[in-house]
């Protein structure tokens, strides 16, 4: 008989669910809930590696052994195909990226009576803890922790709150700050200065309503994909980790197979776009007017392979005729889906899609439309990117049986 404050699984969120159907915050499969509200932990229960766990919102697994996080990755997509009456051919196992491989954060930075406080804030508040370690980021992100903590530390730079926006590109750190000013020819040396310190990639200072500033920025900021160099817009999306991408990315080099031609929807900046153009032709269509620039930029040093149109797919999806052209299409949506661009899909006779997704939810949802018009869920692979956290993302690989 199962003991009823044992702890069976994590749930969605992140809580220990027990055999009796309780929730308990920080607990491990095998962690048993006591009649006193206490906690035993079970074998699945780790020594968390940062000294800011729990308070910091940055992480919630941390207490989860490495064998019980990828468990949790794989059940959070099991869970959501469940949910919609999909089984997959194969569940794969789960990619996890590894500690200090974050390479773009989000921080806040406040001002009070003892300084600057800078880091994630803590789960479910405003409150910002303040980061003195990180086995998330990047050691080049982490690394400007505390000069920002100086530089935003001088009055007249930043007022009580800012936020830092840290993305590694090819050449260094991309630096954008907003709630920063360089009023007077002294912020803004103070602000270059600093910049060619840390041997930032670029400095921004983002002033609202969309206007940024470039107050540093030595040769062009790239990013690269397939081998390609391409502009890396200010605050353009980018996966969170390198070996995550490549994961991502592997897959979706899989499931497209030799097909000819190709189209990527959601492109972006052309994570998979440019990852598949060599020796085929691809097809990009992305709503956003910097990153379909950026994608050109990396895209025209392959003349004749990657062919862009500046297009949003909410309103003006690609419908079946114009979708059967391609012998594979790749769709990489918002974390909402993509619903009206999958019905269109789902009536097209294409024979592989390559469906990445940061929401299982989601994908679920758009899968179970798939899989009724006829398609095969072949294959999905969980990748956890965001390590010790409840977001999780995969590729779902679907063929059209001929």
């Amino acid at each position: 008989m199962t003991e009823p404050g044992l702890v069976l699984r994590v749930a969605a969120l992140g809580d220990g669910l027990t055999a009796d159907g309780r929730h308990v915050a920080l607990a491990a499969p095998g962690d048993v809930l006591l009649p006193d509200g206490t906690l035993r932990h079970g074998p699945n229960h780790v020594e968390p590696p940062c000294i800011h766990f729990p308070q910091c919102g940055g992480c919630q697994l941390q207490h989860l052994s490495d064998a019980a996080y990828t468990e949790f990755v794989a059940a959070r997509v099991a869970g959501a195909l469940m949910g919609q009456g999909v089984v997959p051919g194969l569940l794969a196992e789960p990619h996890i990226s590894p500690p200090e491989a974050r390479r773009r954060a989000t921080l806040k930075a406040v001002r009070g009576g003892k300084g600057i406080t800078i880091g994630f804030a803590q789960s479910g508040s405003h409150q910002i803890v303040d980061m003195h370690m990180c086995v998330l980021l990047h050691p080049a992100l982490f690394g400007l922790v505390a000069p920002l903590r100086k530089l935003l530390a001088v009055q007249g730079v930043m007022g009580k709150a800012a936020t830092i926006v840290m993305t590694l590109a090819d050449q260094g750190v991309d630096l954008m700050l907003e709630g920063v000013t360089a009023e007077g020819l002294a912020a803004t040396e103070r602000l270059i200065d600093f910049a060619g310190t840390q041997r930032l990639a670029r400095l921004i200072l983002d002033e609202g309503e969309g206007s940024t500033m470039t107050l540093w920025e030595p040769e062009p900021v790239t990013v690269t994909f397939g081998g390609l160099p391409v502009a890396l817009p200010p605050g353009a999306f980018l996966q969170a980790t390198a070996d995550g991408e490549a994961a991502l990315v592997a897959e979706v080099v899989a499931a497209v197979g030799d097909a000819p031609t190709v189209a990527d929807l959601f492109a972006g900046v052309g994570t998979f776009a440019l990852s598949l153009a060599r020796g085929r032709k691809v097809y990009a269509a992305e709503a956003s007017r910097d990153a379909l620039a950026a994608l050109k930029s990396g895209g025209d040093r392959l003349p004749g392979r990657v062919f862009v149109e500046h297009r949003d797919l909410f309103r003006r999806p690609l419908v079946p005729a114009e979708l059967n052209r391609f012998g594979a299409v790749v769709i990489d949506p918002p974390r909402a889906g993509a619903r009206e661009q999958v019905i269109h899909l789902a009536a097209a006779t294409v024979p592989v899609i390559a469906y990445v997704s940061c929401n299982p939810s989601s994908f679920s949802r758009d899968a179970a439309t798939l899989i009724e018009a006829g398609y095969v869920l072949d294959r999905v692979r969980p990748v956890g990117q965001f390590r010790w956290s409840s977001h999780v993302e995969l590729v779902g690989t679907f063929r059209r049986p001929s």
